[in-house]
Protein backbone atom coordinates (compact mmCIF):
# COMPACT_ATOMS: atom_id res chain seq x y z
CA UNK A 1 0.00 0.00 0.00
CA UNK A 2 0.94 3.24 -0.87
CA UNK A 3 -0.09 6.49 0.86
CA UNK A 4 -0.15 10.18 0.30
CA UNK A 5 -0.40 12.95 2.76
CA UNK A 6 -1.10 16.54 2.69
CA UNK A 7 -2.45 19.52 3.84
CA UNK A 8 -5.26 21.42 2.54
CA UNK A 9 -6.15 24.59 4.61
CA UNK A 10 -7.19 23.60 7.96
CA UNK A 11 -7.51 19.54 6.83
CA UNK A 12 -4.91 16.83 6.16
CA UNK A 13 -5.72 14.77 3.33
CA UNK A 14 -4.58 11.50 3.61
CA UNK A 15 -4.67 8.95 0.76
CA UNK A 16 -4.30 5.42 0.40
CA UNK A 17 -3.63 3.51 -2.55
CA UNK A 18 -3.84 -0.50 -2.46
CA UNK A 19 -6.08 -3.02 -0.37
CA UNK A 20 -6.79 -1.98 3.11
CA UNK A 21 -6.00 -5.19 5.06
CA UNK A 22 -4.02 -7.23 7.62
CA UNK A 23 -0.66 -6.85 5.43
CA UNK A 24 -1.55 -2.87 4.99
CA UNK A 25 -3.56 -1.48 7.46
CA UNK A 26 -0.16 -1.21 9.91
CA UNK A 27 1.30 1.40 6.93
CA UNK A 28 -1.63 3.57 6.86
CA UNK A 29 -1.98 3.18 10.99
CA UNK A 30 1.46 4.86 10.66
CA UNK A 31 0.26 7.54 8.81
CA UNK A 32 -2.79 8.52 10.68
CA UNK A 33 -0.87 7.93 14.14
CA UNK A 34 0.61 11.54 14.14
CA UNK A 35 -2.32 13.19 13.06
CA UNK A 36 -3.93 12.05 15.41
CA UNK A 37 -1.44 12.39 18.30
CA UNK A 38 -1.50 16.03 17.94
CA UNK A 39 -1.70 19.16 19.64
CA UNK A 40 -4.86 20.13 18.14
CA UNK A 41 -8.31 19.14 17.34
CA UNK A 42 -7.48 16.38 13.93
CA UNK A 43 -9.26 17.67 10.99
CA UNK A 44 -8.93 14.72 8.30
CA UNK A 45 -10.18 13.50 5.07
CA UNK A 46 -9.00 9.99 4.60
CA UNK A 47 -9.70 9.10 0.80
CA UNK A 48 -10.59 5.89 0.07
CA UNK A 49 -11.23 5.95 -3.60
CA UNK A 50 -7.97 3.64 -5.16
CA UNK A 51 -8.81 1.60 -2.35
CA UNK A 52 -10.60 -1.32 -3.79
CA UNK A 53 -10.86 -4.05 -1.20
CA UNK A 54 -11.00 -3.80 2.57
CA UNK A 55 -11.19 -5.99 5.34
CA UNK A 56 -12.18 -6.17 9.22
CA UNK A 57 -9.13 -5.24 10.03
CA UNK A 58 -9.14 -2.46 7.64
CA UNK A 59 -12.64 -1.66 8.80
CA UNK A 60 -11.79 -1.86 12.63
CA UNK A 61 -8.81 0.66 11.86
CA UNK A 62 -11.08 2.82 10.26
CA UNK A 63 -13.68 2.59 13.51
CA UNK A 64 -10.31 2.90 15.87
CA UNK A 65 -9.29 6.56 13.74
CA UNK A 66 -12.84 7.89 14.02
CA UNK A 67 -13.05 7.19 18.00
CA UNK A 68 -9.70 8.87 18.62
CA UNK A 69 -11.21 11.59 16.12
CA UNK A 70 -14.28 11.85 17.99
CA UNK A 71 -12.26 11.99 21.22
CA UNK A 72 -10.08 14.73 20.30
CA UNK A 73 -13.20 16.97 19.33
CA UNK A 74 -11.98 16.59 15.75
CA UNK A 75 -13.46 16.12 12.46
CA UNK A 76 -13.34 13.10 10.05
CA UNK A 77 -14.54 12.52 6.59
CA UNK A 78 -14.11 9.53 4.13
CA UNK A 79 -14.21 10.08 0.47
CA UNK A 80 -15.53 6.70 -0.59
CA UNK A 81 -17.53 5.74 -4.22
CA UNK A 82 -20.08 3.59 -4.61
CA UNK A 83 -18.62 0.06 -4.44
CA UNK A 84 -17.11 -2.91 -1.95
CA UNK A 85 -16.06 -0.26 1.10
CA UNK A 86 -19.70 1.92 0.70
CA UNK A 87 -21.32 -1.63 0.57
CA UNK A 88 -19.04 -2.67 3.83
CA UNK A 89 -20.04 0.55 5.72
CA UNK A 90 -23.73 -0.25 4.78
CA UNK A 91 -24.10 -3.59 5.70
CA UNK A 92 -22.08 -3.02 9.31
CA UNK A 93 -24.11 0.33 9.58
CA UNK A 94 -20.75 2.36 9.97
CA UNK A 95 -22.47 4.66 7.39
CA UNK A 96 -24.68 5.89 9.88
CA UNK A 97 -21.32 6.83 12.09
CA UNK A 98 -18.96 8.37 9.70
CA UNK A 99 -18.94 11.57 7.40
CA UNK A 100 -19.07 9.92 3.89
CA UNK A 101 -18.70 12.20 0.38
CA UNK A 102 -18.36 10.43 -3.05
CA UNK A 103 -15.42 12.86 -4.41
CA UNK A 104 -12.32 14.61 -2.68
CA UNK A 105 -13.73 17.76 -3.89
CA UNK A 106 -17.39 17.43 -1.81
CA UNK A 107 -15.09 16.33 0.97
CA UNK A 108 -13.02 19.44 0.80
CA UNK A 109 -15.86 21.80 0.26
CA UNK A 110 -17.56 20.29 3.23
CA UNK A 111 -14.87 20.30 5.51
CA UNK A 112 -13.76 23.91 4.20
CA UNK A 113 -16.85 25.39 5.12
CA UNK A 114 -16.80 24.65 8.95
CA UNK A 115 -17.24 21.89 11.19
CA UNK A 116 -18.62 18.99 10.24
CA UNK A 117 -22.08 16.61 11.85
CA UNK A 118 -20.84 13.57 12.70
CA UNK A 119 -23.86 11.35 13.66
CA UNK A 120 -23.40 8.76 16.79
CA UNK A 121 -21.82 11.81 18.58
Amino acid sequence: MDVLTWQERTCTVVQPAGDLDLSSAPRLQGELDPLLDAPEAPCLIVDLTKVPFCDSVGLGLLVHTLTRVRDARGRLALVVPPGMITHLLTITNLDRHFTIYRSLDEARTAMSAGPVAQSGS
